[in-house]
């Protein structure tokens, strides 16, 4: 079972500082991840979801892949490319794998303008040696939800909110 966690940041360059840390943790087997997503809210209100990973791309890549093999079988690969490729984007476009978007959505409309939130869905996670791994973020972020034990949750509102 996979746990959601929520920080807020003050500043948007925060929480891609973190993403990127989290990616380097990964690399590291420290830390699985199942999604890891970017909430920013700009000056004029308006929410924007940073994903890791473009789905819509990924989708019309596979479909252009499978369309050309499709294609070759009735003799018109270019076709069967371009129909593989837009029926791929159309399916990655809509497409929610990993964190639900209109939950993530929901909760950006409290934010602040020039606020970002990292929302991580890990599956499991070396806890002690990646909370060593994000020292930088002590005390700059505030841990809006988790879904960890009671335990786990107060030793990261603790670090994350810690004060200098």
């Amino acid at each position: 079972m996979s746990n959601l966690i929520v920080i807020s940041f003050p500043e948007e360059q925060l929480a891609f500082e973190m993403r990127a840390a989290l990616v380097n943790l990964q690399k590291e087997y420290l830390i699985e991840m199942e999604d890891v997503v970017i909430v920013t809210k700009d000056a004029k209100d308006k929410v924007k979801l940073h994903q890791a990973m473009n789905l819509t791309a990924a989708g019309a890549a596979t479909g252009s892949f499978w369309g050309l093999l499709i294609g070759l079988l009735f003799l018109n690969p270019l076709l069967g490319a371009a129909v593989g490729a837009g029926a791929g984007a159309l399916s990655g476009r809509f497409t929610d794998l990993g964190i639900n978007d209109q939950f993530m959505k929901d909760l950006a409309e409290g934010f602040q303008p020039g606020c970002a939130a990292i929302f991580i869905l890990v599956r499991k996670a070396t806890a002690d040696k990646v909370l060593e791994g994000l020292e930088q973020f002590k005390g700059k972020g505030k841990v809006i939800q988790t879904s960890l034990t009671k335990d786990d949750d107060a030793t990261l509102r603790a670090f994350i909110e810690a004060q200098s």
